[in-house]
């Protein structure tokens, strides 16, 4: 549960920043999630770097997700 409390410590400004700018990264010449997401739908995303790389660009995506849930529950 320690791993929840540090989620309310983490203001709501910074994790929208962060996601916003992880979801679009890199601006040019397509953004990594859209480029990875069409790779699963054609059934291309085989690589493990390429499932390491989509994670990681929704991690804070994740983050903000489960603070949102975390505050309806409250």
């Amino acid at each position: 549960m320690q791993l929840l409390n540090f989620l309310d410590k983490i203001p709501y400004s910074i994790l929208i920043v962060a996601a916003i700018f992880m979801l679009l990264a890199p601006f040019r010449p397509m953004p990594h999630v859209v480029e990875k997401l069409i790779m699963l739908k054609n059934g291309t995303l085989t690589k493990p770097i390429d499932v390491f790389d989509l994670f990681y660009h929704l991690i804070p995506t994740f983050i903000l997700i489960l603070k949102i849930l975390r505050n309806f529950k409250k």
